[in-house]
């Protein structure tokens, strides 16, 4: 088996974003992904605008990753796809095209969970990156989800904490929104949190039972501090804006760093990965770094490419699906809320 070249082509679809990867025995010959613009003017992802973007990026992107990883359809061993959570629409699109693929070929279908897909991104094989040993806790941060998971193996993942209103990436865009930034609004509030003073403003922390988390109540905070500070100074979020950011993301690190210290706790386990959208975050990334001093922790951070949604992801669990002979049929459909 080890002589035998297994190539993957793994697609990506459950967003907003069209990706496609080629991998060569758990090593990434490409990565292309295709932004969709359009969403930005409308301050967040409409679902039937994304599913047609979807529908013209597809066959450029498998294409160029094809090219660029310098191989020949035929030479595939396997189709890769997301197979969900997601939105139907756009989910839709991958699956239908990733199902006529592999059936046009002869090769094998692998359907894969993209939560599951965030947490395994730590496993392709990358100079200068370590992966963490089982088991291990992840924490799971995107614009749709928020979850501590303990990971036993491979495929044995336990969620033992998750968000039981908004998901996090969702906090940081509706706060940006009030403060009058663009569609996506996380990078933008991590690049002013830089310049300002993170303890400026202090939000109030929900109170959640066990490892739980909730966002909603902090959002309705923001809200309603910066409703009042504008009246009494029209200037404020002007004047303000980075300390406010910088505040705003100091909270939510906070609630994150806390939840995942009572994790680690309660678990007794000290490896610590993190995936997701989210976890492309500077602060995010500098606080786990801290914690290894700090709580006697090894922390493991994605290369940043395999952070916000991507195709690399979804191959490497192809890969290691495809090791184990665990391939999909046909009939296989597309689910909008699959569960790790």
């Amino acid at each position: 088996m080890s002589s035998q070249k297994i190539y993957i082509l793994a697609i990506e679809s459950s967003c907003d974003d069209t990706a496609a990867a080629v991998m060569c025995n758990a090593q990434i010959l490409s990565n292309v992904v295709a932004n969709q613009k359009i969403h930005e003017a409308y301050g967040g992802v409409v679902p039937e605008l994304a599913s047609r973007a979807h529908q013209q990026h597809i066959v450029p992107v498998v294409d160029q990753a094809l090219k660029k990883a310098k191989i020949d359809k035929s030479q595939l061993s396997a189709i890769a796809f997301t197979r969900g959570p997601g939105l139907m629409g756009s989910l839709l699109v991958g699956t239908s095209f990733a199902k006529s693929l592999a059936y046009g070929l002869g090769i094998p279908l692998i359907d894969v969970n993209h939560m599951q897909a965030h947490i395994l991104a730590h496993f392709i094989e990358e100079k200068d990156f370590n992966k963490p040993p089982f088991p291990f806790l992840a924490l799971t941060i995107s614009g749709g989800h928020t979850q501590i998971v303990k990971v036993n193996d491979h495929f044995d993942m336990e969620v033992i904490g998750e968000t039981i209103d908004d998901a996090v990436g969702e906090a940081f865009d509706k706060s940006g929104k009030l403060l009058g930034l663009g569609y996506p609004a996380g990078p933008e509030i991590d690049k002013r949190a830089k310049l300002g003073n993170p303890k400026a403003f202090k939000f109030t922390k929900p109170k959640v039972d066990g490892l739980n988390f909730s966002f909603s109540g902090l959002k309705t905070a923001i809200l309603y501090f910066v409703q009042k500070q504008v009246k009494a100074n029209p200037n404020f979020i002007e004047e303000r804006l980075n300390d406010i950011c910088a505040s705003i993301q100091y909270t939510i690190i906070g609630i994150l760093m806390d939840k995942l210290k009572l994790a680690s706790k309660q678990t007794g386990i000290t490896h610590i990965a993190i995936g997701g959208g989210v976890s492309a975050n500077s602060g995010i990334r500098e606080a786990l770094k801290q914690s290894e001093a700090k709580f006697g922790w090894t922390t493991y951070i994605p290369k940043f490419e395999y952070t916000t949604d991507n195709a690399a992801m979804i191959a490497i669990v192809g890969h290691l699906k495809y090791l184990k002979g665990e391939y999909a049929q046909q009939n296989v459909m597309a689910s909008a809320r699959l569960k790790i």
